[in-house]
């Protein structure tokens, strides 16, 4: 692969799947066959990184003179929720993140109370799916030390984050954002939840006032304006049963880079 980088590779590669799914081939994925062999490839990608990199191996980081002059807002620009819109308006005082599920001790913590938390501040590249790329410094707390003070129960497998987003109005309710991570990546260094970005609060539509910061995997799995962490054994009862809102509509559910 001359002039071609892993990274670049595994990029075009899912370009390629989300350009299938947004023009209507993502039926070809709802065939028994066809769809096998896909979930095969991204378990098949998941284990050759963790066997080649390890688990705890970390995504690049960079310094203050890299950080890109712009980051575009992708996605959700600001959640369509009167109960949102009203958080933010009073500088997110009032809102809560729930940590329930699989644990021994569901956590409801404000924005100040994770601000006091012991906290890590890393500069990372950003891959959106659609091919940019930006740098930008990330401050907030580990996911995996919130976990651990949760007290995970020994069936424990996933973390899924519930968002104020809806991408789509529908009746069933799968218009509602939604991202999941095994705990392999939950507890992962570079894994924190986000509260500031470039030094200043995360603004609205950078996530704001909490987003998942999962480096080793594409932008689209960085879910923004987390409401809710829920810790499940299985995707199951969640709606289309993929582990997330792009993945139930085609993409990938392992993102990694």
């Amino acid at each position: 692969m001359t002039g071609l980088t892993r990274r670049r590779f595994l990029i075009g590669s899912t370009l390629g799947v989300s350009a299938l799914a947004l023009s209507g081939c993502d039926r070809l994925e709802q065939n028994p066959e066809v769809g096998g062999v896909i979930r095969s490839a991204e378990k098949l990608t998941m284990r050759a990184q963790r066997l080649l990199l390890g688990r705890d191996a970390l995504a690049r980081e960079f310094a203050e003179t890299d950080i890109s002059p712009a980051f575009r807002v992708n996605g959700t620009s600001a959640p369509d929720s009167e109960a949102y819109a009203q958080l933010a308006e009073g500088n997110f005082a009032h809102w809560r993140l729930k940590i329930d599920g699989l644990v021994d001790r569901p956590l409801e913590l404000s924005l100040a109370d994770l601000k006091k938390l012991p906290a890590r501040t890393q500069i990372t590249r950003h891959d959106c799916v659609e091919g940019w790329s930006a740098i930008a410094k990330w401050t907030g707390v580990p996911l995996g030390s919130l976990l651990a003070a949760s007290g995970l129960k020994p069936t424990a497998r996933f973390a899924v984050f519930h968002c104020a987003d809806e991408l789509e109005k529908t009746l069933d309710g799968s218009g509602q954002y939604y991202e999941s991570i095994d705990l392999i990546d939950a507890f992962h260094p570079q894994t924190i939840l986000a509260y500031r970005m470039n030094d200043q609060d995360l603004s609205v539509g950078h996530g704001a006032p909490l987003r998942l910061r999962v480096e080793r995997q594409l932008g689209y799995k960085q879910a923004k304006y987390i409401m809710r962490i829920a810790i499940v054994d299985s995707f199951a009862a969640l709606w289309g049963g993929n582990g997330g809102f792009w993945e139930d509509r085609g993409y990938e559910w392992y993102a990694g880079i």
